[in-house]
């Protein structure tokens, strides 16, 4: 049993990996809705993956699995960057340009020491408005290293990027 959950976890690694050097993953953006009136206000980038065997594989099947790999590193920087490009182009038309884009980090991906000199370059290479950047962030992101979590948040935010917590209280702690 542990031997096919082996070769079955590599076997995903492995296609997952093949689909962010093929482009396999695309974004989905769902839109946010400002409560009083009905007004979209923004969108939420939501990763998806089509798998030329198995179709559309759930983000539960293969996020969970690249977290324990690491590969939610390379992942999650090509969803940030194809949503910046997004948010670039939706800048560019006076119907959409006040928009504002929603992106899931992991906490994985936040606490590597070159995130946030990654997000400014992929921010200064899309040329997307950082005012109009929103990183969603777990609990776990603050409580895994709270330190280096302040002082990211810090910079980004001097940079204009905003930040909003995402599943609060479904984790380890609650409002």
């Amino acid at each position: 049993r542990a031997e096919v959950d082996r070769r079955s976890h590599m076997t995903l690694d492995h296609a997952m990996r093949q689909a962010l050097v093929s482009g396999r993953f695309r974004l989905h953006y769902q839109p946010q809705v400002r409560l009083a009136d009905g007004r979209i206000v923004g969108a939420e980038a939501l990763l998806r993956w089509k798998h030329p065997q198995r179709g559309l594989v759930q983000p539960a099947e293969f996020i969970p699995p690249a977290e324990d790999t690491g590969l939610i590193v390379p992942i999650g920087n090509w969803v940030l960057e194809a949503a910046c490009r997004q948010l670039r182009d939706w800048q560019e038309d006076a119907a959409t340009r006040e928009l504002v884009m929603a992106v899931n980090v992991s906490a994985r991906q936040f606490h590597q020491p070159n995130f946030v000199s990654g997000v400014r370059q992929i921010l200064q290479q899309t040329g997307a408005a950082p005012s109009r950047l929103k990183l969603e962030l777990t609990e776990n992101v603050i409580i895994d290293d709270i330190e280096d979590t302040i002082e990211k948040m810090q910079e980004l935010k001097s940079m204009g990027i905003g930040f909003s917590m995402d599943d609060f209280g479904t984790g380890y702690s609650s409002l």
